[in-house]
């Protein structure tokens, strides 16, 4: 198993919604169960009013599809439910051993256009449908989340401290995806181990109330961490008492050859206690004394006090971060787009949501200085590489590049079952996302309306799927009945 196949839960083949079984146990009685198909993983709408997404999750799914398994305890549970003998038989020995194309794991994405493309037999297609939308929603949601936080904080060091405000085992995977969207470091010991993320943590107020006083328990534990303490200055009185008691302490460390690392703020308002705490240090000697700050922040928070020039050195982020405060959930589905050799398609009174038919690849559009242009085209897999994309809805709306560069962005990551590109650090997403994001142009990482990212169509891909749409809807009923 690999390194960094690392997890706090056992996923077996029963992580799954009930109706992924019964829809497998009707293919497999009507001998469906070698069907091949396609299906699609994609997104319709941008978390938090954003102008993209940072793709994450892969590396965990990829290593989790590998040992994806039913187990006894599981061959037993769906027994009791009613499952048929002989299907339950099959389930004994299922393995997934289909082929997944993807996009990298910490690229921008993007809504409508395919982000990974799954290839296999219906019934293991259908069978990793929800862990696949598990891992990826929630690991794209919270990078997202990260990347604007670390936007909105510039320079200044950001830390995770959300795993006790998060969703149960959810916080476990929120700290490797706040890492790759921009987090410096994590509260979350499990995680840091095992994502190899470098790790935070300073003390409580119950550390201070449980001391005689104040100063006590700062004392104590610069006694303890004298090249690495942060104290906590708003248990009682801020300017009053933890400030005063924060600066006779680190007066007392520089006596014995330490200095004190700095001072941290969880109340009150953030933007004037930094300033007046900063002051007061600066006024005392202690100009290398960092300031840190934590309570309920977002990026809008953070925004502000940055507007507002706090001189606050680093931020600590926890519920709005590994909940993906406000929208919670990244609305990623997961469509058939191929069937037994055939053209899929979902038709909808509501265009945007018609899906696209075929085995697809996805081209991004460079501009003549080697950044994104905020276009990419969609193609069936095999045509070769186009020069002009239509817009998938009006008629007539279309954009020329056959002078720029393109980029392929989904690669075959997975054969037969087991993942063919080679493991990737978190660091390395992390710094491949960074740079990815560095070619945005600013205009689509501002917070308020930010320029909305063209997704268009090959010239081939529009007319096969509007074709269609046009043989499904002069269809009678019967014969749709019969497709």
């Amino acid at each position: 198993m690999s390194i960094y196949n690392s997890s706090i839960i056992n996923y077996t083949g029963t992580y799954t919604d009930m109706y992924q079984l019964t829809m497998s146990q009707v293919f497999f009685l009507d001998k469906k169960k070698d069907n091949q198909v396609v299906f699609d993983y994609f997104f319709r709408r941008l978390p938090f009013n954003s102008g993209y997404a940072i793709f994450a999750g892969l590396e965990n799914l990829l290593d989790i599809l590998q040992d994806f398994r039913f187990s006894e305890s599981d061959l037993e549970l769906l027994k009791k439910k009613g499952f048929h003998a002989e299907f339950i038989k099959f389930l004994k020995d299922f393995k997934f051993k289909g082929n997944i194309y993807s996009a990298k794991e910490g690229d921008l994405i993007f809504p409508t256009r395919p982000v990974l493309q799954v290839e296999g037999n219906i019934i293991e297609a259908q069978l990793i449908e929800t862990i696949l939308l598990n891992i990826l929603n929630f690991q794209t949601l919270i990078a997202t989340k990260a990347s604007r936080i670390r936007i909105a904080a510039g320079e200044k060091t950001l830390l995770d401290f959300g795993l006790r405000r998060a969703q149960g085992p959810g916080g476990y995977y929120a700290s490797r995806a706040a890492y790759i969207g921009g987090i410096d470091a994590t509260s979350n010991v499990k995680a840091g181990g095992d994502f190899n993320i470098p790790l935070t943590g300073t003390m409580a107020h119950s550390f201070i109330e449980s001391y005689e006083n104040e100063y006590r328990a700062f004392l104590s534990f610069a006694t303890a961490y004298p090249d690495n303490c942060f104290l906590l200055v708003d248990t009682y009185d801020t300017l009053n008492s933890g400030l005063p008691n924060a600066i006779r302490v680190a007066k007392e460390l520089e006596k014995t050859g330490h200095r004190l690392k700095g001072i941290r703020l969880d109340s009150g308002d953030l933007a004037y206690l930094s300033k007046t705490c900063r002051k007061n240090l600066d006024e005392s000697g202690l100009h290398y004394v960092k300031i840190a700050a934590s309570n309920q922040l977002d990026e809008y928070i953070i925004r502000s006090l940055q507007d507002q020039q706090a001189p606050i050195d680093s931020f600590g982020v926890g519920t709005s971060l590994v909940t993906g405060h406000p929208d919670a959930a990244l609305d990623g589905v997961y469509k058939l787009a191929f069937s037994n050799g055939k053209p899929q398609i979902k038709l909808s009174e509501n265009v945007s949501k018609i899906t696209l038919p075929y085995p697809k690849q996805v081209y991004r559009i460079y501009d003549s200085k080697g950044d994104f242009t905020g276009a990419d085209v969609v193609t069936i897999r095999d045509e070769k590489k186009p020069d002009i994309m239509h817009h998938p809805i009006y008629p007539g709306k279309s954009f020329s590049f056959k002078s720029l560069a393109t980029e392929p962005l989904l690669e075959k990551v997975m054969e037969n079952g087991k993942r063919i590109i080679p493991h990737r650090t978190t660091s390395e997403i992390a710094n491949y996302s960074k740079e990815r994001l560095s070619k945005l142009p600013e205009e689509y990482k501002r917070f308020n309306y930010p320029h909305i990212y063209k997704i268009g169509l090959s010239t081939k891909l529009l007319n096969e799927r509007n074709n269609l749409i046009h043989q499904y809807k002069n269809q009678s009923p019967e014969n749709r009945k019969n497709n």
